[in-house]
């Protein structure tokens, strides 16, 4: 059997996973097996934390509703189920940025449920 020289297709491999690790600390950016067990680890975080990434910023909109609705005597909840029943349909994000970026329009909109 013939004698097949895979140099060039591993080398190309390697540095796919070096170029990729570039930033890593310590061997794991210059040492392939090192690197490559830090890549697939950084991939498993990556999946994880793009679902926690929505978990958190609902829970900064919540915070940044709460805070604002308690200026005008309610909390959180007594506004959402106001909001649901004057069929105001705007996500959480929408509503904390009106909140924070724009005072006049969320004081009409407490006002028109109220």
């Amino acid at each position: 059997m013939t004698r097949v020289k895979r140099g060039f297709v591993a080398q190309r491999r390697r540095k796919k996973i070096l170029n990729r690790t570039e930033g890593f600390i310590g061997s794991s950016n210059r040492l392939f097996r090192p690197a490559n067990e830090r890549y697939i680890k950084a991939l498993t975080f990556a999946t994880r934390d793009r679902k926690t990434k929505k978990r958190e910023f609902r829970s900064l909109w919540i915070t940044r509703l709460n805070a604002t609705v308690n200026e005008y005597g309610m909390n959180y909840s007594e506004f959402t189920a106001k909001c649901k029943e004057k069929n105001i349909i705007l996500n959480r994000k929408v509503l904390s940025q009106i909140a924070i970026r724009d005072s006049v329009a969320f004081d009409k909109l407490i006002k028109q449920i109220s």
